[in-house]
Formats: C-alpha cells, structure tokens, sequence
C-alpha cells in the first residue's frame, strides 16, 4: 500500500516540498497529492510589480509538475482533521460544500504538508478591511492594479507600512505612475532596522520618486478618502494600500494542533509538529526557531529552506535515511525600489543588519536574480542535483512517529 502524502498550497513552500519529495522517494511507495485553489504559481515576491500594472509571466502548475508523479488537486482546503488524518476540500470553483455533487471531499493522508501560507493582516484598524487595498496574494494585487489604472494625475495614494513590502509597493508605484501623489505611512522611522548606508540610500531613492515620508504615525483608521494618524491627523488618501504584515491561515488554529497565538503551527528543527509527528508545516504557516533563538521571519528566505528541510525529513523517516540537520540562517534582504533600483542589505545569522549594503542598478539586478531564481527553484526543487528514489520501508513507514528529531 502506498504512503499517502498530502501537500495543502502550492506556494514556494508546498511546492518545493511536493517537488522534493517526488525526486526523494520511488513512485511505486508513495502517492503525493499538492493542493491548490489557483492552477498557476504566484510568483508572490512580484506582487507589488502585478499592481503597479506589470505583467508576469505564467507558470502553470500542471506544466511545472507533470512527469513528477505529483499529483495536482485544484481545490480549496475547508478544514483539516489531524486526529482523523483526513483534509476536508471543496473543487476550487468555490461550489457550495453542502450541495449534493459540489465536488467536497475528504482526503486521507498519512503524512501531511501543513502550507496553506498566510494572507493580509488589517491588524484590526478599523476601516482597513473595508477601505484598504492589499497585495499578500494575486486577487489583492489585480484589485490594486484595476483601481490604479482608474486614478487621474495627481490623486493621492498611501502605502502603510514601513516593512519590506511597503517600501516595494510605494516605489513600485511612485516609478510607474510619476504623475501620482505616492506617500509612505510608517509606525516607526524610513529603513530604521536598516544599516545608516541603508537608510541613506533608501531616502536617496524616495526623494527621487517624489514619496512623500510619513514616519513614526501609526495609522489608527481607514475611510475612503484619507488614513487617520494616532495624533488625529487625517492624511488624504484616494487610495490606501495596506502592509503592515500577513496574518497566516485560519485553518491551523481551529484544529488539535499546537499553535502560536498567532495560529502558527509549532514545529521542531525538522519542521515537525510538536503535537502531531504526522504533520509537517512550512512556511509562513510554521513557528520555527532560527538562529539565536529568534523565530524565522514569514519570507521566502525562511520558507525556502524550511521547504528542503521538510522534505528531507520527511524522506529520511520513511527510508531510514539520516535526517536533515541544517540550521537555517539570513544573509541578506533584498528590496526592489523600482525596477532600476534596489538595496541588498548584509544581515548576521539571526537577521541583523550589518554594515555592508549594495545599492543602485547593481542591486536591482540582484533582487531580480533571486526572484528568478525563486522561481527557478520551485521547478527544480533538488536545484538541478542528481537524486535516487529510495524505497519506503513498511517498518520506517510505521514507526516513522517514533524517531528522535534534532532540536
């Protein structure tokens, strides 16, 4: 009998590990079913880029995964069951579950791959949710992108929030639409967990697009024409675009599973569940430690990784293979400002910035290379190595629950 495992999302992380997996282990012992809503991979990192009116190459996902032996279940995940090791879905058309041939249906699983990723967070900002455009995936994107192309020269749009997808978004649309008023709403200072090189240069580059910087004013309010400051200051706004961070998947938290307050899964080195050794989460949806005993940060750069680990893992158990130990670590982050411009900031291990930055064309050409190569990534999961399918065993396959994992 087969090992059934069953991947939920297809981002850079479901994805990566469905892939892996199928290059890890022999058709013949496993049946690995990757659940999506959409049939492309989104390309999230470039949302911002699907807003300002750009467009993305498409990358179907049946393309990407056949001859893999993956098997690819357009759907959208309605609950999981971790107790009955049973997924709950519906056919992604968004039919009513509880009609008869709606297309809902279980799925059993015997190991699971908890992806499903996280989505906008309007912090509980009152208006946000009713007045505010957001990027976290491609729906919000194209509904950014729609309302952009209807503003006239000169109407106000404001980005909140100072992170890395805000200073993306402002940029992207200050260079796309030079005849928009485009300012920037930070709780805290321009860059200020960024290196002064860093920040020198990121208002180097605002300045040059006409942003106009709004630091240390937490928005405390959306209405449809302005954002309201925590002093009471009303900015006008004809459109207000909102990152101030992602908020993961509900599904997690209505389950036995143990969870962050946040709903995070908790895992160990391994990206196992601590409560259930069935379940592997990756991603924004995982509560990972990293180095220094810092949590990894929901980003490509921790999921990626996280991604390779699960897999591994995953396979070692299964086929008395050793298991994965890598510590997963930062380097750098990469930020677009435009298409001509970009800041590569030099962080430690644990996601500090250091000195070292690069800067100007030359960044933005790197920032491009690695979304690339994200991409190229998540179609070449072993990055082009060879591989050998290793053999399930009956014994590993049962006892799998029983191996120690590293910390």
């Amino acid at each position: 009998m087969q090992h059934r495992i069953v991947v939920l999302g297809a981002g850079y992380t479901g994805a990566i590990a469905a892939g892996r997996l199928a290059k890890r282990l022999r058709r013949e012992d496993v049946a690995i079913t990757l659940v999506n809503a959409e049939p492309d991979f989104v390309e999230r990192v470039r949302m911002h880029q699907l807003a300002a009116g750009q467009t993305l190459k498409p990358r179907p996902l049946s393309e990407m995964f056949a001859g893999t032996g993956v098997e690819l279940r357009l759907a959208k995940v309605t609950g999981v069951d971790v107790d009955r090791k049973t997924v709950a879905v519906v056919d992604a058309n968004g039919a009513d579950v509880t009609a008869p041939g709606s297309g809902a249906e279980e799925l059993a699983y015997d190991t699971l791959v908890y992806a499903l990723g996280s989505g906008w967070n309007a912090q509980g900002v009152p208006g946000a949710a009713e007045h505010a455009y957001e990027i976290a995936g491609r729906p919000g994107a194209l509904r950014l992108r729609e309302r952009l192309a209807r503003l006239d020269a000169g109407q106000t749009v404001v980005v909140v929030g100072g992170g890395l997808t805000g200073l993306e978004a402002a940029t992207e649309i200050a260079e796309a639409r030079p005849d928009l008023d485009v300012a920037l709403a930070a709780g805290g200072g321009l860059g200020d967990w960024l290196s002064p090189k860093g920040r020198e240069h990121l208002r180097k580059v605002f300045g040059r697009l006409g942003i106009t910087v709004h630091e240390h004013v937490p928005v405390t309010g959306v209405e449809a024409d302005h954002v309201v400051t925590a002093d009471g200051t009303a900015i006008p706004a004809a459109v207000t675009v909102w990152t101030t961070g992602f908020a993961v998947h509900p599904i997690a938290k209505a389950t036995t599973l143990e969870v962050t307050g946040t709903g995070q899964i908790v895992v160990d080195g391994t990206m196992r569940s601590v409560s259930h050794p069935d379940v592997y989460a990756v991603g924004d949806a995982a509560m990972a430690m990293g180095p220094g005993n810092k949590p990894l940060r929901m980003s490509c750069a921790s999921g990626t990784p996280a991604a390779w680990q699960a897999a591994d893992a995953i396979a070692a158990r299964l086929t008395g293979g050793k298991l994965p130990n890598a510590p997963i670590r930062y380097f750098n982050q990469c930020v677009s400002l435009g298409r001509r411009e970009g800041l590569i900031q030099y962080v430690t291990a644990d996601d500090r910035a250091m000195q070292a930055v690069l800067t100007g064309r030359l960044a933005a050409v790197y920032k491009e290379l690695v979304c690339k190569s994200a991409a190229w990534g998540v179609a070449n999961p072993t990055l082009g190595l060879p591989t050998r399918r290793r053999r399930v065993t009956r014994e590993q396959a049962a006892a799998g629950s029983a191996v120690k994992a590293p910390a």
